[in-house]
């Protein structure tokens, strides 16, 4: 440090105030000058100044008129604190600017290089003990800002008064604030290159303001963990050799208070886990909680990626709800969301007044669909802030997986652009290298730190090997949503079932390519929104026939290869298209035909769980055999599913005509009794009832390349489960 003269420091005040003094620790703060300390401090409402030591009192002299202050005291004794006073009032603080930094060389290097794997532990607001005194760390990557304060209800929000310093060429600015505690609002004053001053909440602040506030909160966990048996199990289980049925939930409209108040998240999470446990799913997986300033996003549109939306509740509040949720048996996954971010100019965007997290060329870093910015995935310091963040998310709040979003859009350079509004890679294609990479990075270094956590691709292309391993050159996801089965599923049902015979091939063409990933059958949120309508409302035909066909869809979807996802409201049969502004229609439980698809939800979630054929070889064709895929004329499809010791676990017959089959003779793997165990045209969920009686012979009369069969009455617009002999 060198010793200014007045001029010198005249500029120097004259640049902090300015918010362009890049190590205001060089200016304020104590400075050992052999026997002596010289101190100064500022404040711009303070007429007087002086420092308390342990051996007394000591006046300050007043260096300028905006509020320097300075004082040459014998060296020692290294603490102190300031005491200011004006007309109003008298105040006492420590000195900011008396502290060594809280982030060391290492921790600085590893941001640097983008490698820091608990970024959340060295950036943002950290709630520590420095050098004996308690308070709050707050750090911020701005590499390109002239200069960073810190302005919160703490300082009153006085950007005068908490400049912070630049830790060398980090790029990364840091200052330590005494007294702050948890609760605290705050915000980043950030200079940009052109000298403007824009408020920023923090990046990886992990608590927010309640929308349509935006303020970060200094948050300090006091949850204790009490889910370690589920950890544990967790750990040990094999993914796709298990049940597994998710149940997507936006957590605003699933159920709500009196009056349409939200509930937050310890409210919401025992009915949930209750609804789940009732209908068998397996898993919840949460359209994305991370917060977002306009509800209307679904979550989609992320400014705190380290923040639990404050609509529902605490971060700590959010650990209940995934510990309510362990300890009923269900697992928890998020939507998450690194394909994009929102323009809002007090979240990540321009962040330091330069395209920081995205990527500065507007072919590569925006998106034209959405009107948001793409993350620049090849600046190692954002590819850190997104790998930790899905570190973040298992380590802090233990949850079991992450579906992430519109990756289709992550892998193509040229998605949703027209040519000449995009550029190639660097071998001339229209791959995103840095995207692949980020992703297979995610990929592997989840499962290599956090045991059974699960990552699913929302991918919608042919991308081949999306769910195979990195080291055979996949992405590494464990699972991918089936986007085709479910678009040739719900246009085959939407048909008039007279012309389902010329679109048979869409019911089967799914098994020409089931096992070439480890796909999730999903109908979600997407499937029941901008006029799509409801999964009932899609249906063909009269209200009877639209109740049988979603039956009949729910029967199929359940016995068919692959795992599955429903989004609310399908359980209840809801006859509108989802809206986010209010709860579910539970009032339709009272109606027979809505009750009767709620029942049958149940049932199969039952079977599924018990019936390890059903499950245990969906990423092999061993589990999985044709009886007739053939039998376009009258719309019956059936098949086998095998376990994994090779026995047939379940028969599905499907009858997707509007007319009983009498005598309908199908071919069985093996001769005896079999059980009905699920007819969706039972009574007991609304349908005709027409069926077999509970169970079915099969005979020596050989049938569709089996030397068994027997002779079925299939109900209209039904599906049949049949349960082999006991051996």
């Amino acid at each position: 440090m060198h010793d200014p003269g007045p001029t010198d420091l005249e500029a120097a005040v004259e640049q902090m105030l300015a918010g362009r003094l890049r190590d205001p620790h060089d200016l304020l703060g104590p400075r050992s000058e052999g026997e002596t300390t010289r101190i100064r401090a500022f404040h711009p409402d303070a007429t007087t100044a002086s420092v308390a030591r342990p051996d007394g009192v000591v006046q300050m002299r007043r260096l300028n008129a905006a509020g320097l202050f300075e004082v040459t005291v014998p060296a020692g004794e290294p603490g102190y604190r300031l005491r200011f006073r004006n007309d109003e009032r008298e105040w006492e603080q420590e000195d900011p600017y008396r502290f060594s930094p809280t982030l060391g060389e290492l921790d600085l290097h590893l941001i640097g290089e983008g490698t820091h794997a608990q970024l959340w532990r060295v950036l943002g607001a950290q709630v520590i003990e420095h050098e004996g005194v308690f308070g709050t760390a707050f750090t911020v990557w701005a590499p390109n800002a002239l200069g960073v304060s810190v302005v919160s209800d703490a300082n009153f929000w006085d950007a005068r008064t908490w400049p912070m310093r630049a830790l060398g060429g980090s790029g990364v600015w840091e200052l330590f604030c005494s007294g702050v505690g948890p609760g605290v609002r705050y915000k980043f004053l950030v200079t940009r290159g052109d000298g403007m001053r824009i408020f920023k909440a923090d990046p990886l602040a992990r608590a927010s303001d309640h929308p349509p506030g935006t303020a970060s909160l200094v948050e300090q966990s006091r949850h204790r963990w009490r889910d370690g048996a589920w950890m544990r199990r967790r750990a040990r289980a094999a993914l796709n050799q298990a049940p597994f049925a998710a149940y997507e939930v936006h957590l605003g409209s699933w159920r709500r208070g009196p009056e349409g108040r939200v509930l937050n998240y310890k409210e919401i999470a025992e009915p949930l886990a209750a609804h789940c446990l009732a209908l068998g799913f397996t898993h919840v997986e949460l359209l994305p909680i991370m917060e977002h300033p306009f509800g209307g996003s679904w979550g989609y549109q992320v400014t705190g990626y380290y923040a639990p939306t404050a609509r529902h509740g605490s971060p700590d509040d959010f650990r209940k709800f995934v510990e309510v949720m362990h300890r009923n048996g269900i697992g928890v996954i998020l939507d998450w969301v690194p394909a994009h971010f929102p323009r809002d100019g007090w979240a990540l965007a321009r962040f330091d007044g330069t395209p920081l997290y995205e990527h500065g060329d507007p072919r590569r870093g925006e998106h034209p669909d959405w009107g948001t910015y793409v993350f620049n995935y090849g600046r190692n310091q954002v590819r850190n802030f997104l790998v930790a963040n899905a570190h973040y998310w298992a380590e802090e709040f233990h949850i079991d997986g992450l579906r992430v979003d519109a990756v289709a859009s992550m892998l193509y350079l040229d998605y949703s652009r027209q040519p000449g509004a995009w550029v190639p890679n660097i071998h001339g294609g229209k791959e995103n290298l840095e995207a692949i990479a980020l992703l297979r990075e995610v990929n592997d270094s989840l499962h290599a730190r956090n045991s059974g956590v699960m990552t699913i691709a929302e991918e919608s292309t042919t991308w081949p090997g999306v769910t195979r391993t990195t080291a055979s050159g996949g992405l590494g996801f464990d699972f991918k949503w089936n986007m085709g089965w479910m678009h040739d599923t719900l246009d085959y049902l939407h048909k008039d079932p007279v012309y389902r015979r010329y679109a048979h091939h869409q019911m089967t063409f799914g098994l020409m390519y089931a096992w070439s990933e480890r796909f999730i059958l999903p109908l979600s949120h997407d499937e029941v929104v901008h006029l799509k309508g409801s999964l009932l409302g899609k249906m063909s035909g009269d209200p009877w026939k639209r109740f049988a066909n979603l039956r009949a869809l729910f029967g199929w979807m359940w016995a068919h290869p692959g795992k599955k996802l429903l989004f609310m409201g399908g359980e209840l049969a809801v006859e509108r298209e989802w809206a986010h502004e209010s709860e579910l229609d539970w009032r339709l439980l009272e109606d027979p035909a809505h009750a009767g698809v709620h029942r049958l939800m149940a049932d199969l979630g039952a079977l599924y769980a018990k019936s390890p054929a059903l499950w245990e070889l969906d990423e092999s064709p061993n589990g999985f055999e044709w009886i007739d895929a053939g039998n376009a004329d009258q719309n019956v499809l059936s098949f086998v599913r095998r376990d994994a010791h090779g026995h047939p676990g379940i028969a599905c017959i499907a009858n997707f005509a509007p007319v009983v089959r009498y005598d309908f003779r199908v071919g069985l793997p093996l001769r005896g009794h079999w059980t009905e165990v699920l007819n969706t045209d039972s009574t007991h969920y609304g349908g005709s009832g027409i069926g077999n009686m509970g169970a079915v012979e099969a005979v020596a009369q050989p049938m569709h390349a089996s030397s068994y069969s027997a002779e079925l009455t299939l109900p209209p617009l039904g599906v049949l489960w049949l349960a082999p002999p006991s051996e």
